[in-house]
């Protein structure tokens, strides 16, 4: 097993990076819980042949566009049309931070909005819905127990935002079983995905979330990230390139999990609540530190000014950024919760606020 270390956002060469597509500011509206969703198909176990051709683009590729008015930024990736009534399989780093999500089905070229069903943050898998589709071309997914180091397979994708008919590129599987670092150079975060298949195929910045076909044409992974030797400029990429995927198996688990309405540590379901503060860590001072508050927000109407520390939220403590995030993603939009912070000059403060609906995490 390997591990490398990657980044995401980034808009220039770089060693490794998560391949959402970063650009600028468009406004933003409220995200909604996902309707029932159909059944999630099953993978059907399949042995790609190493001597076979690349499959070429199939059916259930969607385009994927995301307004992220808090940060000021929009992002572009892929999704694969899991049913016939617009379920939708994505990374989590594609929808994350969105005010308004908008997918076009590649197929039929309408474009639907889209709602948050719920998302995986350790497992960078997503599902979400489009409003109003129906009769939409399902991809067909296999299992990927059956992939071997040589095999042939094709990544399609949204590369480069650009929209339109999906690029479609080709390359073999390199490696199994491969661990990576994300960071993201927007927000400073990090995260460890496991697990993943290594590919050459070249992809690029906004095929993240889009599928990695067999032979057959069937989907064996979901592509989330590239390596060194990847160009931003356009260029091609040199021969060092590393393409990596989600396997199939793992990514639709978490849809199974998504579509039956299970919420756990790591997979949240629905609408997300909303605190509104960026905070740092404290510094070996309790709590942590309020470095922006979002205007309007609960924290904003409650007072809380920047350089304050955050000590604990519903009676736990917080003591670092992921701890309040995660008190944060365990509630609901509209519940009441107990703030307390300490101003600049130790005093501690509190207010019962109210969190309300925001963007997924």
């Amino acid at each position: 097993m390997s591990e490398d270390s990657v980044r995401r956002g980034a808009r220039t060469a770089i060693p490794i990076l998560l391949v959402a597509l970063l650009s600028l500011l468009a406004p933003g509206c409220r995200l909604m819980d996902g309707e029932d969703a159909g059944d999630v198909p099953p993978p059907v176990t399949e042995t790609a042949t190493k001597h076979a051709k690349p499959s070429g683009r199939k059916p259930g590729v969607v385009n994927i566009e995301t307004e992220q008015s808090l940060n000021g930024t929009r992002a572009a990736g892929t999704g694969i049309v899991l049913d016939t009534s617009g379920l939708v399989l994505t990374n989590n780093h594609v929808i994350q931070g969105a005010t308004r999500i908008k997918g076009t089905d590649t197929d039929n070229r309408r474009t639907y909005t889209a709602q948050v069903v719920g998302y995986d943050r350790a497992g960078d898998v997503a599902v979400i819905r489009l409003t109003g589709a129906f009769g939409l071309k399902a991809a067909v997914f296999a299992s990927a127990a059956g992939v071997a180091v040589g095999d042939p397979v094709t990544a399609v994708g949204n590369a480069g935002g650009k929209g339109g008919a999906p690029t479609v590129v080709t390359g073999r599987v390199t490696a199994l079983e491969q661990s990576v670092t994300a960071r993201d150079d927007t927000n400073g975060t990090s995260e460890r995905l496991s697990g993943l298949i290594e590919t050459s195929a070249p992809i690029k910045p906004g095929d993240s979330g889009g599928p990695l076909l067999n032979t057959s044409g069937k989907v064996i992974g979901i592509n989330t990230a590239a390596s060194a030797g990847l160009a931003m400029d356009g260029s091609k990429p040199t021969k060092n390139h590393r393409g990596y995927a989600i396997p199939s198996d793992t990514a639709l688990g978490v849809a199974r999990q998504i579509q039956r309405g299970e919420p756990s540590s790591t997979v949240h379901i629905g609408p997300t609540a909303m605190l509104g503060v960026k905070v740092r860590a404290g510094g070996g001072s309790p709590g942590v530190i309020v470095a922006e508050v979002v205007p309007g927000s609960p924290a904003a109407t409650a007072g809380v000014p920047v350089g304050a520390a955050i000590v604990s939220l519903g009676g736990q403590a917080v003591d670092s950024p992921g701890t309040l995030t995660g008190l944060v993603l365990a509630r609901r939009p509209g519940e009441v919760v107990r703030l307390e912070w300490t101003t600049a000059q130790g005093v501690l403060m509190a207010a019962e606020i109210r969190l309300t609906e925001g963007p997924p995490q």
